[in-house]
């Protein structure tokens, strides 16, 4: 035989046998089980924390999962707030919501607080607060409600859970040291 046949013969037998040893790369689906638009399969895919992986540049899976926990300002607030009884508490809205509350020595007067996250970074401007005040004379039914914007109120509460979460996120940092 020629030296050019059995080149292409070797070579034809190796390339068989490698594309037959490719079950393993490819996996079995059903059809019906798959969908068939593209936007579909692509969100199938990031919920199954599949990605695209071009010559090892992205990191597969690499999804940052920040729990309330984990967020200073969220938690600082919370603490702040423990005083309160609390009728929303939800970290994936972003939002803190007081019921209201009559302190004994005024029992015709209740505050609402309500707290919007606008970041998660330590600084003023990534609260919202909104205090309500609700004014009852003589434990009748016609309640008067103001909103206290930039009062004395907000202002205390934000400069105090700022303070808090600057203390916790220096407390985690030390423990992660």
């Amino acid at each position: 035989m020629n030296k050019n046949i059995k080149k292409h013969i070797i070579f034809a037998f190796i390339s068989l046998m490698a594309l037959t040893s490719c079950k393993g790369l490819y996996k079995y689906s059903d059809a019906r089980e798959n969908p068939v638009r593209g936007e579909d399969r692509a969100r199938k895919n990031i919920e199954e924390g599949r990605g695209v992986s071009v010559g090892g540049l992205m990191k597969r899976g690499g999804t940052n999962y920040e729990f309330s926990t984990s967020n200073p300002m969220w938690r600082a607030s919370l603490e702040v707030l423990d005083f309160l009884p609390m009728t929303t508490v939800d970290y994936s809205g972003g939002m803190i919501i007081s019921d209201w509350y009559t302190d004994n020595n005024s029992e015709n007067e209740s505050i609402k607080i309500t707290i919007r996250f606008l970041s998660n970074e330590i600084r003023s401007d990534s609260l919202k607060i909104i205090v309500h005040k609700k004014i009852c004379p003589n434990n009748s039914t016609a309640c008067k409600v103001n909103i206290l914007n930039d009062t004395k109120i907000s202002q205390e509460l934000r400069s105090t859970i700022i303070k808090k979460a600057s203390l916790l996120q220096e407390e985690s940092k030390k423990k992660k040291k």
